[in-house]
């Protein structure tokens, strides 16, 4: 069981040092996809009404250990002051002379945020030491800490496990939602279970899906990593994404789901391309006829329509990765296909995070229309594949 805030006492008047998601994609200075940061209002206000004074460290990108002025937090810092509707100062630095100085100045109920937690090497150092350092410098800034950085729990790092070993710790609200959210899902799931799995890489879901025969009802598979599925049934890709390494692995998958009566779900049709590309000339094809100087960038309609028609009466849904290139309107209609499908469920239906939730965003769908949409991609497949979470484990009581 997580502790939770209202574990950690009376909070009036003492420091708490928040670790949240702020890594927001950007474009040059600007935002373009805010909801990391909406994500971290609550805690950070159930904090503020209580009294608190709020320490935020957070990371953006994935700066090599040292200071980079444009993986800098000054876009999320300036975002989060907007939502809160207070003036937000961040540090120059993440435990120096401006960090201290930050921290030393502020009252019960103002916020600051320290720069970059990945500008020192220490953060995601592999020795104990190093990162146990790191994080009694930041332990020595607060009274208490709150991990309400969902995205990172997953990572041993010191601002997410070794920090909360030195204080009077607690699981943020985003946390707590999202292990619930996704626990409903993986361990006590309302049947019929259907999960829809895309991406561009078989590699990258592998552990998800070896857990999932032995959970799930439906396995639907799209995006760049259904052409490994395809091949391993023998049809031509053409220049699609292709795992060659991975497809004995797959046809291990088949066989599984075959003799366990777990229904693995593959398009039947494919959008087909000249090149990857927004405007490339492209056709709707039978999944078995993709010829070899085209490249697959979505599943085509009939696929969308048998996908949509799989999630109808499932109870619940957890869906982790695109159909297709979402990003360019012409292959995003199966995306568009499954989020809308899962909208129209009356099960409860879960966004995996990452490119799932910004798909979401970009297509212009009501994100209240979902039961829960995560915020760490790589943190929802680890517990989709029933592993421990460092960052999670650290919390219990």
């Amino acid at each position: 069981m997580l502790k939770t805030i209202d574990s950690l006492g009376d909070l009036a008047g003492k420091k708490v040092l928040v670790r949240s998601d702020l890594n927001v994609p950007l474009d040059g200075t600007t935002i373009t996809d805010d909801g990391r940061v909406r994500a971290s209002v609550p805690t950070i206000q159930k904090l503020l009404d209580a009294g608190a004074a709020v320490i935020v460290t957070a990371h953006l990108g994935r700066p090599a250990g040292t200071p980079e002025a444009r993986y800098s937090l000054a876009p999320a810092a300036a975002r989060l002051s907007e939502l809160l509707g207070k003036p937000v100062t961040l540090a120059d630095d993440l435990v120096g002379d401006s960090a201290a100085a930050t921290v030393a100045a502020l009252q019960p109920g103002d916020v600051a945020m320290l720069e970059n937690v990945r500008f020192d090497a220490r953060e995601t150092s592999k020795v104990d030491a190093d990162r146990e350092a790191l994080a009694s410098e930041l332990a020595a800034f607060a009274d208490a800490f709150v991990s309400d950085g969902f995205g990172v729990v997953h990572r041993k790092q010191a601002s997410v496990y070794d920090v909360a070993k030195l204080l009077p710790s607690a699981a943020g609200l985003l946390v707590q939602k999202e292990v619930e959210s996704l626990g409903k899902a993986v361990s006590d799931p309302e049947r019929p279970y259907a999960v829809v799995l895309g991406g561009s890489k078989v590699s990258d879901k592998l552990g998800v899906i070896a857990n999932l025969l032995t959970k799930a009802d439906r396995l639907l598979i799209g995006g760049g990593m259904v052409f490994t599925f395809l091949k391993a049934k023998g049809y031509e890709v053409g220049k699609s994404l292709l795992e060659e390494d991975q497809l004995d692995t797959v046809r291990s998958y088949l066989e599984t789901a075959e003799q366990t009566g777990v229904e693995i779900v593959l398009p039947t049709d494919i959008v087909a391309a000249t090149a990857f590309a927004a405007d490339a000339d492209a056709v709707v094809l039978g999944a078995d006829q993709i010829p070899a100087d085209r490249i697959g960038l979505d599943i085509g309609p009939e696929s969308s329509s048998l996908f949509a028609s799989k999630i109808a009466d499932a109870k619940t849904i957890v869906w982790n990765g695109p159909m297709g290139v979402f990003e360019f309107p012409a292959f995003a209609g199966g995306t568009k296909a499954v989020a809308q499908a899962m909208i129209d469920s009356d099960g409860f239906s879960v966004v995996g995070g990452g490119d799932s939730a910004a798909a979401v965003r970009l297509l212009g769908f009501d994100e209240s229309a979902f039961g829960h949409i995560s915020t760490g991609g790589g943190a929802s497949l680890e517990l989709l594949e029933g592993k421990v979470l460092p960052g999670l484990e650290v919390l219990e009581d």
